[in-house]
Protein backbone atom coordinates (compact mmCIF):
# COMPACT_ATOMS: atom_id res chain seq x y z
CA UNK A 1 0.00 0.00 0.00
CA UNK A 2 1.29 3.45 -0.93
CA UNK A 3 0.59 6.62 1.12
CA UNK A 4 -2.16 7.57 -1.36
CA UNK A 5 -3.96 4.22 -1.68
CA UNK A 6 -7.50 3.77 -0.27
CA UNK A 7 -7.51 2.53 3.31
CA UNK A 8 -8.94 -0.93 4.10
CA UNK A 9 -11.46 0.64 6.50
CA UNK A 10 -13.69 3.30 4.94
CA UNK A 11 -15.17 5.38 7.81
CA UNK A 12 -16.18 8.24 5.48
CA UNK A 13 -18.08 6.12 2.98
CA UNK A 14 -21.28 7.98 2.07
CA UNK A 15 -19.89 11.37 3.19
CA UNK A 16 -19.71 14.12 0.57
CA UNK A 17 -16.92 16.70 0.97
CA UNK A 18 -16.48 19.95 -0.94
CA UNK A 19 -13.13 21.74 -0.75
CA UNK A 20 -12.22 25.28 -1.75
CA UNK A 21 -8.68 24.91 -0.38
CA UNK A 22 -5.70 25.40 -2.71
CA UNK A 23 -1.97 24.59 -2.57
CA UNK A 24 -1.00 21.78 -0.17
CA UNK A 25 -2.74 21.39 3.23
CA UNK A 26 -6.32 21.40 1.95
CA UNK A 27 -5.75 19.10 -1.05
CA UNK A 28 -3.68 16.74 1.14
CA UNK A 29 -6.55 16.62 3.66
CA UNK A 30 -9.02 15.97 0.83
CA UNK A 31 -6.79 13.18 -0.51
CA UNK A 32 -6.77 11.60 2.95
CA UNK A 33 -10.57 11.84 3.17
CA UNK A 34 -10.87 10.21 -0.24
CA UNK A 35 -8.67 7.37 1.06
CA UNK A 36 -11.19 6.96 3.90
CA UNK A 37 -14.03 6.54 1.42
CA UNK A 38 -15.51 10.04 1.11
CA UNK A 39 -16.89 11.35 -2.16
CA UNK A 40 -14.64 14.37 -2.71
CA UNK A 41 -15.22 17.46 -4.83
CA UNK A 42 -13.03 20.52 -5.24
CA UNK A 43 -14.16 23.88 -6.55
CA UNK A 44 -11.24 25.81 -8.07
CA UNK A 45 -11.09 29.39 -9.37
CA UNK A 46 -10.80 29.92 -13.15
CA UNK A 47 -7.03 30.40 -12.72
CA UNK A 48 -6.77 26.94 -11.15
CA UNK A 49 -4.70 25.76 -8.22
CA UNK A 50 -1.18 27.28 -8.17
CA UNK A 51 0.28 23.83 -7.45
CA UNK A 52 -0.85 22.69 -10.89
CA UNK A 53 1.70 25.15 -12.30
CA UNK A 54 4.66 24.72 -9.96
CA UNK A 55 4.40 20.93 -9.42
CA UNK A 56 2.04 19.17 -11.85
CA UNK A 57 3.05 15.69 -10.61
CA UNK A 58 2.13 16.50 -7.02
CA UNK A 59 -1.12 18.10 -8.16
CA UNK A 60 -2.09 14.98 -10.14
CA UNK A 61 -1.44 12.65 -7.22
CA UNK A 62 -3.26 14.86 -4.73
CA UNK A 63 -6.33 15.07 -6.96
CA UNK A 64 -6.61 11.48 -8.12
CA UNK A 65 -10.29 10.44 -7.94
CA UNK A 66 -11.28 13.98 -6.85
CA UNK A 67 -14.00 15.57 -9.00
CA UNK A 68 -12.79 19.03 -10.03
CA UNK A 69 -15.19 21.92 -10.61
CA UNK A 70 -14.55 25.54 -11.60
CA UNK A 71 -16.28 28.71 -10.46
CA UNK A 72 -15.48 32.36 -9.88
CA UNK A 73 -16.79 32.94 -6.36
CA UNK A 74 -16.58 36.70 -6.86
CA UNK A 75 -19.46 36.53 -9.34
CA UNK A 76 -23.16 35.86 -8.83
CA UNK A 77 -23.03 32.80 -11.08
CA UNK A 78 -20.09 31.43 -9.11
CA UNK A 79 -21.88 31.97 -5.80
CA UNK A 80 -24.97 30.19 -7.10
CA UNK A 81 -22.88 27.23 -8.23
CA UNK A 82 -21.12 27.14 -4.86
CA UNK A 83 -24.36 27.04 -2.90
CA UNK A 84 -25.78 24.32 -5.12
CA UNK A 85 -22.76 22.23 -4.16
CA UNK A 86 -23.00 23.19 -0.48
CA UNK A 87 -26.63 22.08 -0.39
CA UNK A 88 -25.45 18.55 -1.25
CA UNK A 89 -22.30 18.50 0.89
CA UNK A 90 -21.73 17.21 4.40
CA UNK A 91 -18.41 18.98 4.96
CA UNK A 92 -16.76 22.09 3.50
CA UNK A 93 -12.97 22.56 3.68
CA UNK A 94 -11.61 26.10 3.34
CA UNK A 95 -8.14 27.62 3.62
CA UNK A 96 -8.83 31.34 3.25
CA UNK A 97 -7.90 34.04 5.73
CA UNK A 98 -10.88 35.10 7.87
CA UNK A 99 -11.19 38.42 5.99
CA UNK A 100 -11.45 36.56 2.67
CA UNK A 101 -14.21 34.34 4.05
CA UNK A 102 -16.12 37.48 5.02
CA UNK A 103 -15.79 38.91 1.50
CA UNK A 104 -16.98 35.65 -0.05
CA UNK A 105 -19.94 35.34 2.33
CA UNK A 106 -18.49 32.15 3.80
CA UNK A 107 -18.41 32.97 7.50
CA UNK A 108 -19.63 30.15 9.70
CA UNK A 109 -22.67 32.18 10.74
CA UNK A 110 -23.77 32.61 7.11
CA UNK A 111 -23.01 29.03 6.17
CA UNK A 112 -24.82 27.56 9.16
CA UNK A 113 -27.86 29.73 8.51
CA UNK A 114 -28.20 28.63 4.89
CA UNK A 115 -26.91 25.05 5.24
CA UNK A 116 -27.50 23.81 8.80
CA UNK A 117 -26.52 20.26 7.84
CA UNK A 118 -23.06 21.40 6.74
CA UNK A 119 -19.83 21.32 8.76
CA UNK A 120 -16.89 23.59 7.99
CA UNK A 121 -13.23 22.72 8.50
CA UNK A 122 -11.34 26.00 8.26
CA UNK A 123 -7.58 25.62 7.71
CA UNK A 124 -5.79 28.81 8.81
CA UNK A 125 -2.20 29.82 9.40
CA UNK A 126 -2.51 30.83 13.05
CA UNK A 127 -5.45 30.35 15.42
CA UNK A 128 -8.19 32.75 16.44
CA UNK A 129 -7.43 36.46 16.22
CA UNK A 130 -4.02 35.72 14.67
CA UNK A 131 -5.67 34.26 11.58
CA UNK A 132 -4.72 37.27 9.42
CA UNK A 133 -0.98 36.95 10.15
CA UNK A 134 1.25 36.20 7.19
CA UNK A 135 3.08 32.91 7.53
CA UNK A 136 4.13 29.71 5.84
CA UNK A 137 5.31 26.22 6.71
CA UNK A 138 8.87 27.44 7.27
CA UNK A 139 7.92 30.25 9.64
CA UNK A 140 5.62 27.98 11.68
CA UNK A 141 8.45 25.47 12.06
CA UNK A 142 10.94 28.18 12.96
CA UNK A 143 8.68 29.55 15.69
CA UNK A 144 8.60 26.08 17.22
CA UNK A 145 12.39 25.51 17.16
CA UNK A 146 12.16 23.01 14.29
CA UNK A 147 14.57 24.81 11.95
CA UNK A 148 18.20 24.18 12.88
CA UNK A 149 21.16 25.70 11.07
CA UNK A 150 20.69 27.15 7.59
CA UNK A 151 19.29 24.05 5.85
CA UNK A 152 15.63 23.94 4.90
CA UNK A 153 13.54 21.19 6.56
CA UNK A 154 13.37 18.00 4.54
CA UNK A 155 9.60 18.22 4.04
CA UNK A 156 6.64 20.52 4.72
CA UNK A 157 5.93 19.30 8.23
CA UNK A 158 3.39 21.95 9.26
CA UNK A 159 1.41 21.66 6.02
CA UNK A 160 1.27 17.87 6.09
CA UNK A 161 0.70 17.73 9.84
CA UNK A 162 -2.09 20.26 9.40
CA UNK A 163 -3.62 18.17 6.61
CA UNK A 164 -3.79 15.16 8.93
CA UNK A 165 -5.39 17.30 11.64
CA UNK A 166 -7.91 18.57 9.08
CA UNK A 167 -8.84 15.04 7.99
CA UNK A 168 -9.16 14.12 11.67
CA UNK A 169 -11.45 17.14 12.08
CA UNK A 170 -13.62 15.83 9.23
CA UNK A 171 -14.09 12.60 11.19
CA UNK A 172 -14.97 14.62 14.30
CA UNK A 173 -17.47 16.70 12.34
CA UNK A 174 -19.17 13.65 10.86
CA UNK A 175 -19.49 12.08 14.32
CA UNK A 176 -21.01 15.34 15.61
CA UNK A 177 -23.47 15.51 12.71
CA UNK A 178 -24.63 11.96 13.30
CA UNK A 179 -25.16 12.59 17.01
CA UNK A 180 -26.55 16.14 16.94
CA UNK A 181 -28.15 16.32 13.50
CA UNK A 182 -26.41 19.56 12.50
CA UNK A 183 -23.05 20.81 11.30
CA UNK A 184 -20.14 22.13 13.35
CA UNK A 185 -17.28 24.58 12.75
CA UNK A 186 -13.72 23.38 13.44
CA UNK A 187 -10.56 25.43 12.91
CA UNK A 188 -7.18 23.87 12.12
CA UNK A 189 -4.15 26.15 12.47
CA UNK A 190 -0.95 25.14 10.69
CA UNK A 191 1.08 26.88 13.41
CA UNK A 192 -0.64 24.64 15.97
CA UNK A 193 0.19 21.59 13.85
CA UNK A 194 3.84 22.65 13.94
CA UNK A 195 3.58 23.08 17.70
CA UNK A 196 2.19 19.58 18.07
CA UNK A 197 5.01 18.10 15.98
CA UNK A 198 7.48 20.09 18.09
CA UNK A 199 6.32 18.64 21.42
CA UNK A 200 9.16 16.06 21.62
CA UNK A 201 11.64 18.92 21.21
CA UNK A 202 9.81 21.05 23.80
CA UNK A 203 9.93 18.11 26.19
CA UNK A 204 13.69 17.87 25.66
CA UNK A 205 13.62 14.50 23.93
CA UNK A 206 15.37 15.71 20.78
CA UNK A 207 17.45 18.56 22.18
CA UNK A 208 21.22 18.26 21.49
CA UNK A 209 22.77 15.80 23.90
CA UNK A 210 19.49 14.08 24.80
CA UNK A 211 19.09 10.37 24.14
CA UNK A 212 17.47 10.93 20.73
CA UNK A 213 19.23 14.23 20.15
CA UNK A 214 22.64 12.69 19.52
CA UNK A 215 23.62 11.85 23.10
CA UNK A 216 23.09 8.09 22.72
CA UNK A 217 25.71 6.41 20.54
CA UNK A 218 23.11 4.04 19.11
CA UNK A 219 20.80 6.81 17.87
CA UNK A 220 22.67 8.96 15.39
CA UNK A 221 23.51 9.39 11.73
CA UNK A 222 27.05 8.22 10.94
CA UNK A 223 29.17 8.04 7.81
CA UNK A 224 29.88 4.56 6.52
CA UNK A 225 32.33 3.39 3.88
CA UNK A 226 30.16 4.29 0.89
CA UNK A 227 27.45 6.53 2.30
CA UNK A 228 25.60 7.15 5.55
CA UNK A 229 23.71 5.10 8.09
CA UNK A 230 20.77 6.17 10.25
CA UNK A 231 21.26 4.06 13.35
CA UNK A 232 18.37 3.69 15.81
CA UNK A 233 19.64 1.11 18.32
CA UNK A 234 18.15 3.02 21.24
CA UNK A 235 16.64 0.31 23.46
CA UNK A 236 19.13 -1.66 25.62
CA UNK A 237 18.72 -4.93 23.70
CA UNK A 238 19.40 -3.18 20.38
CA UNK A 239 22.40 -1.37 21.88
CA UNK A 240 23.85 -4.64 23.16
CA UNK A 241 23.47 -6.28 19.74
CA UNK A 242 25.17 -3.31 18.10
CA UNK A 243 28.06 -3.37 20.54
CA UNK A 244 28.46 -7.14 20.20
CA UNK A 245 28.59 -6.85 16.40
CA UNK A 246 31.14 -4.04 16.63
CA UNK A 247 33.22 -5.73 19.31
CA UNK A 248 32.56 -2.94 21.80
CA UNK A 249 32.30 -3.58 25.51
CA UNK A 250 29.26 -1.63 26.67
CA UNK A 251 27.61 -3.50 29.49
CA UNK A 252 25.29 -0.70 30.57
CA UNK A 253 22.92 1.76 28.97
CA UNK A 254 24.92 4.61 30.48
CA UNK A 255 27.98 3.48 28.53
CA UNK A 256 26.11 4.36 25.31
CA UNK A 257 26.38 8.03 26.31
CA UNK A 258 30.16 8.00 26.79
CA UNK A 259 32.42 9.63 24.16
CA UNK A 260 34.50 6.47 23.85
CA UNK A 261 31.42 4.48 22.77
CA UNK A 262 30.51 7.12 20.21
CA UNK A 263 34.02 6.95 18.79
CA UNK A 264 34.03 3.15 18.69
CA UNK A 265 30.65 2.94 16.95
CA UNK A 266 31.72 5.59 14.43
CA UNK A 267 34.98 3.76 13.71
CA UNK A 268 33.16 0.45 13.20
CA UNK A 269 30.56 1.88 10.84
CA UNK A 270 33.15 3.74 8.80
CA UNK A 271 34.77 0.42 7.83
CA UNK A 272 31.50 -1.14 6.60
CA UNK A 273 29.72 -0.74 3.28
CA UNK A 274 26.02 -0.12 2.99
CA UNK A 275 25.50 -3.68 1.78
CA UNK A 276 27.34 -5.07 4.79
CA UNK A 277 25.34 -2.91 7.17
CA UNK A 278 22.04 -3.85 5.53
CA UNK A 279 22.97 -7.52 6.03
CA UNK A 280 23.94 -6.80 9.63
CA UNK A 281 20.58 -5.17 10.28
CA UNK A 282 18.73 -8.27 9.06
CA UNK A 283 21.06 -10.83 10.59
CA UNK A 284 21.35 -9.25 14.04
CA UNK A 285 17.92 -7.52 14.19
CA UNK A 286 19.36 -4.00 14.55
CA UNK A 287 17.26 -1.01 13.42
CA UNK A 288 19.25 0.95 10.87
CA UNK A 289 18.83 2.39 7.40
CA UNK A 290 21.68 3.03 5.00
CA UNK A 291 21.63 6.04 2.67
CA UNK A 292 23.68 7.51 -0.14
CA UNK A 293 25.95 10.50 0.44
Amino acid sequence: MTPTDPLPFQPLEGVRILSLALNLPGPAALMRCRQMGAACFKLEPPSGDPMQQYNPAAYRQLHEHIELLTADLKTEAGQQQLHRELAQADVLITSFRPSALVKLGLTWQALHRHHPQLSQIAIVGAPGERGEEAGHDLTYLAKNDLVTGLDLPATLYADMGGSLMASEAVLQAVMHQRRQGEGVYLEIALSSAAGYLALPRAWGLTQPGAAIGGGHAGYRVYPCRDGRVALAALEPHFGLRLCAAAGIEAASQQAMFEPATHEAVAAFLLTRTRRELDALAVGKDIPLCTMGD
